[in-house]
């Protein structure tokens, strides 16, 4: 029998194939260059936490984009700058990046008298990947339900209630900050070397607040280990709809996102850092990644590099003006 050949089924199968593909030098310049070598994605932070997990979602992605292999280097210590520290010597062609969170961006410049970068030339911005709501959480034990009974509380004892954050001048002490400023109370600050034990300690009752990122305190919202007083963000979370922002509640302004943003060393070409972002916005759209970001208490949250840049200026002025009208100075 003569056997009939159907090309629709052929086109339809050299479709599938282009879009499962690599990326080939017959396109842009930029995506040529991107498709020359492997990637290398510099993670200042442990495995496990949602910087390592971005760049580990990114390197997938890039690998199957470019068809090159893209590695996660956990570059850990001194507060992240080991490994911005390895970005920023590294060659500008877009092979090497930084998955890098909030604060070493936009706080720490102003908050470490010696901060050794110049983020404005050492550095340059590509995208942010995504955020975070933080959120202001109670001991079960304190008592304190919502916003107007926390307010109550300070307003009777000023300067008696405490809250519990990673270290003086981290994002989230800075939260704490704001929303005293904004709430007119007053409470102390107890500061911690770190998340895990600020947070052992308010689920013990010894503390009876934290602003924390609602990846690190969703599973305790939801034993019930943890009281959700408000997310610090002008619209609820997708990833936690039940919780109000303090913003419903009537304490304004404060707006306080953990984001992680993507970045590159000085002289990377800027075809190559738009090409970047239009790659990482592509990714960060699909529901599989949408999925596993949720799954973190994260969004996507991909704009342009240009976007990006102010975005930053914006928040690093920001953050500068508070640090300095409350004396804040690094441990």
């Amino acid at each position: 029998m003569q056997r009939r050949f159907s090309f629709s089924v052929l086109f339809a199968a050299l479709a599938a194939f282009t879009l499962a593909a690599p990326v080939h030098a017959q396109q842009s310049e930029a995506q040529k260059q991107l498709a020359s070598e492997r990637f290398t994605i510099i993670s200042p932070f442990p495995p496990g936490g949602p910087v390592d997990t971005l760049a580990r979602v990114l390197s997938d992605g890039l690998a199957k984009r470019y068809g090159q292999a893209a590695v996660v280097d956990n570059q850990v210590g001194a507060a992240g700058n080991i490994g911005m520290e390895k970005v920023k010597r590294a060659k500008g062609d877009g092979h090497t990046l930084l998955v890098i969170p909030a604060g070493n961006v936009t706080i720490n410049p102003t908050l470490m008298p010696n901060f050794p970068f110049d983020m404005a030339k050492d550095f340059v911005p590509i995208t942010m990947l995504a955020k975070a709501p933080n959120v202001l959480v109670a001991s079960p034990a304190s008592g304190i339900k919502n916003a107007k009974e926390l307010v109550a509380q300070a307003k009777a004892k000023p300067g008696t209630l405490s809250y519990a954050s990673p270290g003086v001048g981290s994002g989230l002490h800075l939260a704490g900050e704001l929303f005293k400023q904004q709430a007119g109370i007053d409470m102390l600050h107890v500061p911690y070397k770190g998340t895990p034990p600020a947070l052992n300690d308010v689920l013990g009752g010894s503390v009876p607040l934290m602003f924390s990122n609602l990846p690190a305190t969703l599973p305790f919202l939801k034993q019930g280990k943890l009281v959700a007083i408000g997310i610090t963000e002008a619209r609820r979370s997708p990833a936690a709809p039940d919780i109000p922002t303090l913003a419903e509640q009537g304490i304004q302004g404060v707006t306080v996102t953990s984001w992680y943003g993507l970045m590159a060393p000085k002289g990377t070409p800027p075809a190559v850092v738009e090409q970047l972002a239009k790659d990482a916005a592509e990714l960060l759209s699909q529901p599989e990644v949408r999925e596993r970001l949720k799954l973190q208490g994260m969004t996507d949250a991909a704009m342009k590099p240009v976007e990006f840049a102010a975005y930053i200026r914006d928040e690093t002025a920001t953050w500068a003006r508070i640090i300095k009208a409350r004396n804040i100075v690094a441990e």
